[in-house]
């Protein structure tokens, strides 16, 4: 199943998902201040959308984007397991 299209059912087709939502599905660990210092210094790779040039303007993360990323994590993860468990079949599902 493709992750962009399980996110735009989570989010009911919006194209920019609220920085607040994000944190609160996938970052949960993170402040949403801390997300955008982070996601801005470049240490978490998902570009921020402003709807405005104004600093206090609304902000959010493109579903296309946090679709990337996610993938990208889940595609790491399973580098790593296959390289803990010797399988030969590197970056392949089992």
């Amino acid at each position: 199943m493709k992750t962009l299209f399980l996110l735009m059912t989570q989010y009911e087709g919006r194209a920019i998902i609220p920085l607040d939502r994000v944190c609160q599905d996938y970052f949960s660990h993170l402040s949403t201040e801390m997300f955008q210092r982070k996601a801005l210094s470049g240490a978490l790779p998902i570009p921020i959308v402003r709807m405005e040039p104004s600093q206090k303007s609304a902000k959010g993360v493109h579903l296309e984007d946090l679709a990337t990323y996610l993938d990208a994590q889940r595609q790491q993860a399973i580098r790593e397991r296959d390289q803990l468990t010797g399988d030969r079949r590197v970056g392949r599902a089992r």
